[in-house]
């Protein structure tokens, strides 16, 4: 297991990741740093822990966000399957339009 340093908001973490994942830890504090930075920059400075935790429901928000869009455009259909529903529907609807016109042709 390795360690590794990380810097958030000025302070120094030691963290333990697994082999090799060390660029991927550092890349990650260094995301929760720059949300942490943008916290900062509007003012909000009320405590560590506070700026951490505003930081963690950003990402958390930004993550929801992400998934809400993934489940969307997983339970969107295709276009294919969007042709072949218009195909249908539009069959449908000229079977319909015939059987109308021959009743009327009828009376």
């Amino acid at each position: 297991m390795a360690e590794v340093s990380v810097r958030i908001n000025g302070y120094v973490y030691t963290v333990g990741c697994e082999d090799g994942q060390e660029s991927h830890l550092q890349a990650m504090a260094a995301e929760v740093d720059g949300r942490v930075a943008s916290i900062k920059a509007v003012g909000a400075q009320s405590g560590e822990a506070r700026l951490l935790m505003l930081a963690s429901l950003l990402l958390a928000d930004e993550l929801h966000d992400m998934r809400l869009a993934q489940a969307t455009a997983a339970a969107a259909p295709g276009p294919e399957a969007a042709r072949t529903a218009r195909t249908r529907r539009l069959t449908e609807l000229a079977l319909r339009a015939e059987a109308i016109a021959e009743a009327m042709e009828r009376s």
